[in-house]
């Protein structure tokens, strides 16, 4: 199946699906495929219900129903990337920003750990500063690695990142704390500490993020102009 094909084929199922489940789907989507993940940008995607929650500073609870709901999204999607595109997904990762009500999905094709993405002018230097940052506030990832999706999206991906006490807080319950927690913290100082413009000549406009604790793993998406 070609290319063109698959991303106008995931488009209509996922802006269908989303639609199915919150009420209302986003204003846009824009799907990107790599050799190694496939990236849904979702503009203005929030239903009546969320905003509602939010308008009254009910925020939490906004992100615990999205959490909910898209866990059921994850694995519709998965499914349809896998059975009928034909994509070998490994996982799922998404991430939202309340502030503007876009965000992402992000699917993992599967590859070899040990084959690193192709360099790119900066790759080191950025890696090496995202680690960095990253020992600071958990713990120094055993892997990463990170490769461009397209001109104006790149992927960091992340593994060997779990502290003992955090597998802990998910065994009390407290999952959706922690995610809270670590989204707020991880951007905050990535977008503080980690200079994209200096290391490969470019500013971002948007940062997502995401962890899969089960696989000790996880994702850093930048959107670049």
């Amino acid at each position: 199946m070609k290319t063109r094909e698959m991303i106008s084929q995931s488009t209509s199922y996922v802006t269908k699906l989303l639609r199915s489940r919150f009420g209302k789907g986003p204003q846009s989507v824009k799907i990107v495929l790599s050799e190694r993940c496939i990236v849904f940008q979702l503009r203005n995607f929030i239903s009546p219900v969320e905003n509602f929650l939010l308008v009254h500073d009910e925020e939490e609870t906004f992100r615990y129903t999205r959490e909910l709901v898209m866990n059921a999204v994850l694995e519709d999607l998965q499914t349809f990337l896998q059975q009928e595109l034909g994509l070998p997904i490994s996982d799922m990762y998404y991430d939202w920003g309340v502030h503007n009500a876009s965000g992402m999905i992000v699917g993992l094709l599967e590859v070899d750990s040990s084959d690193k993405a192709p360099n790119y002018d900066g790759k080191e230097a950025l890696e090496r500063s995202l680690s960095d940052i990253l020992e600071e506030i958990q713990k120094r990832p055993e892997h990463l690695d990170s490769w461009w999706v397209d001109a104006s999206t790149l992927c960091v991906y992340r593994r060997g990142i779990t502290k003992l006490i955090e597998l802990e807080l998910i065994e009390l319950g407290h999952l959706d704390l922690l995610k809270t927690a670590k989204r707020r913290l991880e951007k905050r100082l990535i977008a503080q500490h980690v200079d994209t413009q200096k290391h490969i000549g470019k500013s971002h406009y948007e940062l997502y993020l995401d962890w899969d604790f089960g696989r000790d793993d996880g994702i850093i998406l930048y959107i670049f102009e």
